[in-house]
Order: structure tokens, then C-alpha cells, then sequence
């Protein structure tokens, strides 16, 4: 029987999306029972937890520690708590990609990162090479500790009747680290990493006041905002909006690329997405060998469009 652990993730009130899309991919290895573990001072995600279909049980643990979310507390809890399971598991995002090293380094086991399918107790499918090839990994033998890419599941439903259960570790943890600070972009718009439609700007926007243009449009659209690297290295826009390889993965059911050339390090973050648009000026960017539906034009007259049709309907 393989009995698995995913760690929740949350910001201390609310589950992160990310999390029930990583149940779905938890659920589909065979012959398991589940548990979800939520470390923090709120029962607020726990309960949220509970509520999913497919987990048997919810552990809280509730330290002072765990409410700024650092890695290097959570380690050892999470490692504590895997003892009696074969598998854990957490969403591929900053918060997991941060947690997961640590915990495969304690626990002496060779991590699997970014599942996209399930194949097996311990085998599983992943992207390789920007997300050119699809491999199939084996897991050794000992505790699988591995990542999923959440974009790539569906999240799993609510419904479920999971008992929550608080648990008491009792262990030092390390001091060294400390959180003084947390500075926060708020912002009305959905979270680029769960929205369903994504415009997208690159070099070729020109500008912050270029992507005031679609900040605009996506407003009217209730859309999330996101860049190329090459925007964000220009100073156009933060790093918290870049698509990427390396930075965030999206799969929205819509994403639109405006003055995007499409660099291999891009379409990795976005070959998810259900239709992609792409609006540039060249008909040689690489990007339109991806795209559902490519417009060889300037943006700056068809955004100005775009809203007009928005308006009229």
C-alpha cells in the first residue's frame, strides 16, 4: 500500500490553487491512501483541506515558526513526518521548489521534479530540455520525494469529509534564518500562475506605457498580466510577471503574446496554454510555430481594436 504526503500549500488563510491541482496527480498513484500536511497558526487552509475529495486524513501542525512559511523550518518537520509514508509530494512553485531539495537531501532520496502525467507507483513523466521532450523517469528505491508541475491537473473538486488532525512535533528547529520583512505587489487582477486567460507582453511593447496599453485591455478582459524575460530585463515590468523556463509555468485556457518573438526559454512556461495568440510584427518569430492563431500586425493598433470589440459587445 503507498501512502502519500502532499504538502499544502497556502498563504495562512487560503489554499493555494496549486495544491488541488497536485492532489489530482497524487490521486492517480495506485493502490494509496492520502494525507495532506498544512504547517502554519491558522486551521483556516486545513479545514479548506479537508474538504477535498481523496484525502483520508488533514495534519496541522501548528508551530510559531511555521507562519512565516521559511524552508529551512519546514524541512525538518516535513522530513519528521515522512516516516511513515512512500511517497512525498508538493507543487512544483517557488514556495515547493524552495522546501523539496532540502527535504530529498535529509532523506538521502533522488527527487523527481515537475510530474506532468503518473505512470506508476514510482514512475512518472516529466519535461525535459525547455520542454522539447517528454521523458519517462524511474524513482530508486526509499521514499519518492517529487514535484508536480500543478498546470498540468485539473484541481480536485471539493466535497470530501477528511478529518483534520493536529499534530505535535516536538523538535529544535534550526535559528539561523528569520524572516524580517515581507513586501507584497497587491494587485486586483487574477494570479498570473492560476488566471484562465493571460496577455503577455515583450520587447516589442516598448515600454511601461506600452504596458499600461495592456494592463487596460486585460482588465477588460479579467485577465492576468505577464512578460518575456526580455521585458522584465528591460525594466518594462517586475519580475514577478515573467513566463518562463525558469521563472513561472502557466497553462490558462487563453494566452495572448503581444511583440513576443518567442524564445525556446518562453513557449516552456506556456505550452500548457489551451489557445495561444500571437500578435507581432515579424511573420518569422518563432512563436508562431506554436501559436493557435497568429496576427502579423503591429500591436499598438490592435489592442486599440481589441477594446473597440469589447466595447461594442
Amino acid at each position: 500500500m503507498n501512502r502519500i504526503l502532499l504538502i499544502a500549500e497556502h498563504n495562512g488563510q487560503n489554499l493555494d490553487p496549486a495544491t488541488a491541482k497536485s492532489l489530482t496527480c497524487a490521486l492517480q498513484i495506485p493502490h494509496q491512501t492520502l494525507d495532506i500536511a498544512v504547517f502554519g497558526s491558522s486551521r483556516a487552509p486545513a479545514e479548506s483541506a479537508a474538504k477535498l475529495v481523496g484525502v483520508n486524513r488533514v495534519l496541522f501542525v501548528e508551530l510559531p515558526e511555521n507562519q512565516a512559511g521559511l524552508a529551512v523550518c519546514l524541512c525538518p518537520l516535513v522530513v519528521e513526518l515522512s516516516a511513515d509514508y512512500t511517497h512525498v509530494l508538493v507543487p512544483a512553485t517557488s514556495f515547493g521548489r524552495d522546501l523539496l531539495p532540502r527535504v530529498a537531501a535529509k532523506l538521502n532520496a533522488a527527487q523527481v521534479s515537475d510530474i506532468v502525467a503518473v505512470d506508476g507507483d514510482r514512475c512518472f513523466k516529466r519535461y525535459v530540455y525547455a520542454g522539447n521532450a517528454l521523458i519517462t523517469v524511474q524513482a530508486p528505491a526509499g521514499t519518492v520525494v517529487a514535484s508536480v508541475r500543478a498546470n498540468a491537473f485539473k484541481p480536485t473538486s471539493a466535497g470530501g469529509q477528511a478529518v483534520v488532525e493536529t499534530v505535535d512535533l516536538n523538535l529544535e528547529l534550526p535559528r539561523h534564518t528569520r524572516l524580517l520583512g515581507l513586501n507584497r505587489s497587491v494587485s486586483e487582477r487574477p494570479d498570473l500562475q492560476s488566471a484562465s486567460r493571460v496577455l503577455a507582453g515583450g520587447r516589442g511593447v516598448g515600454g511601461k506605457s506600452g504596458f499600461d496599453d495592456l494592463y487596460r485591455l486585460a482588465d477588460k478582459l479579467g485577465a492576468a498580466v505577464g512578460a518575456s524575460r526580455a521585458a522584465v530585463d528591460a525594466g518594462f515590468v517586475p519580475n514577478d510577471l515573467q513566463i518562463g523556463q525558469t521563472s513561472k509555468i502557466i497553462a490558462p485556457d487563453l494566452y495572448i503574446a503581444f511583440g513576443i518573438s518567442g524564445a525556446f526559454q518562453h513557449l516552456a512556461g506556456i505550452k500548457d496554454a489551451g489557445v495561444i495568440v500571437a500578435v507581432n510584427t515579424d511573420p518569422n518569430a518563432p512563436i508562431f510555430e506554436v501559436a493557435d492563431i497568429g496576427l502579423v500586425a503591429d500591436l499598438f493598433e490592435v489592442i486599440p481594436q481589441l477594446e473597440q470589440a469589447l466595447a461594442n459587445k
